[in-house]
């Protein structure tokens, strides 16, 4: 028999039962479906934290009090020795191939501008901000440099906080309180968003000597080292651990690059990719079963049309391979209709849901169909051997 004999025969003997391949075909449309959805949310996810993380950009390394193996967060590590002070980011900053050091402390405080009020979160930060954090300045400028050990009691708004202080008026100038000093607004900042869960426009930006006094703290949170582009994070983390050491008389610090930060978050996300991949590979092996069951059943009501095809000269390899084919036709469909139905679901989503990342992960479509084909295969393999060992005799006679 042609190859196109086969592909034809097995077309029309799944066309001419459209209810039962239809519903054989559903197991794999669904689970290819549902791989191709979970993935695509998964990747989603995936590419928006990295985007995230990488806002700030990526010649950064932070340095946290404490000595600690475990990443944290910002504040997370309690030192239990010496706390990172002012003067250990100004050190850090003459270091070589340093661009910035930004020494930073975070809080929450009551904001008062004329009879408005209302609580916000405040960083103690240097002048480097817009560099380090890629961040710019919308009006007026951003806190002086020069003034870390007595700075002057100047504040920078984020755009949100700004705009409900001083709706319609300029707030350069102005005097506002934090807590129970006096501020002057020195600028506002231009809209940016949320970063990681955390908004930036909602925020007020004084010096870190202010804010250690506003909060009682002793030492900064963490300083945030920005180095060159062309400059190995390696030897980067050798120079700011020989300084501190020298500083402190001891490795009472940690230090996290953050190509460190993305290489964990990327391998974490990947797993969970990986992961909702999987949960939808379980339609996948439902769909399989259908496949095995149905072709089992199709042998069974075929046998006559078995023998009929032996006794005019088909051979063993012939009756193997019609089934076969048949198996993978079913299979075929399914990843196609699946496939479509997927992607098709996946537009729908970014468009319902703008909030919700979604991007097609190509690889795992693919993986998906490759799949689909292999299935159709292997649950061929079974019904389509004992369609094959059938003798035509035996097989006529059922009939």
């Amino acid at each position: 028999m042609l190859f196109t004999d086969l592909i034809s025969h097995s077309y029309r003997t799944v066309i001419s039962h459209k209810l039962r391949s239809s519903l054989t075909a559903l197991g794999l449309v669904i689970g290819i479906a549902a791989v191709i959805i979970l993935t695509s949310i998964g990747r989603g996810i995936h590419t928006y934290v990295l985007a995230e993380f990488t806002q700030f950009g990526t010649n950064l390394v932070a340095v946290f009090p404490g000595k600690t193996t475990t990443l944290g967060l910002s504040g997370a590590t309690i030192s239990t020795v010496r706390p990172l002070t002012i003067d250990d980011a100004l050190a850090i900053a003459k270091l070589d191939n340093i661009l910035a050091a930004l020494p930073l402390v975070q809080g929450n405080a009551r904001i008062e501008a004329g009879k408005k009020q209302r609580r916000t979160t405040v960083l103690g930060v240097g002048a480097s901000v817009p560099e380090v954090w890629k961040l710019k300045v919308a009006s007026g400028r951003f806190l002086p440099a020069h003034e870390q050990a007595n700075p002057r009691a100047f504040a920078v708004l984020g755009h949100k906080l700004a705009v409900e202080l001083f709706a319609g008026i300029s707030p350069l100038g102005q005097r506002i309180r934090i807590g129970s000093d006096r501020f002057r607004v020195l600028g506002v900042m231009q809209k940016k968003g949320q970063m990681m869960g955390f908004d930036m426009d909602d925020t007020i930006f004084i010096p870190t000597a202010k804010a250690l006094a506003l909060f009682d703290r002793q030492g900064v949170m963490e300083i945030d080292v920005l180095y060159k582009g062309n400059t190995a994070a390696s030897s980067i983390e050798k120079s700011i651990t020989r300084l501190l050491i020298t500083r402190h008389g001891s490795e009472d610090f940690s230090l996290i690059t953050q190509d460190q930060m993305l290489k964990s978050m990327d391998s974490i996300l990947n797993i969970l990719t990986l992961s909702v991949a999987a949960l939808g590979g379980v339609s996948l092996l439902v769909g399989s079963v259908g496949i095995l069951t149905i072709m089992t059943i199709a042998v069974s009501e075929r046998i006559s049309e078995i023998g009929l095809l032996r006794a005019v000269g088909a051979e063993q390899s012939t009756i193997f391979t019609l089934f076969l084919f048949e198996a993978l036709v079913l299979s075929l469909l399914g990843g196609f209709i699946g496939g479509g139905l997927g992607i098709l679901s996946v537009q729908i989503i970014a468009l319902a849901v703008p909030g919700l990342p979604v991007q097609l992960a190509w690889t795992y479509i693919m993986a998906a169909f490759a799949v689909s084909l292999v299935i159709g295969l292997l649950a061929g393999v079974i019904p389509a051997m004992k369609a094959a060992r059938l003798q035509p005799l035996e097989a006529l006679r059922t009939e």
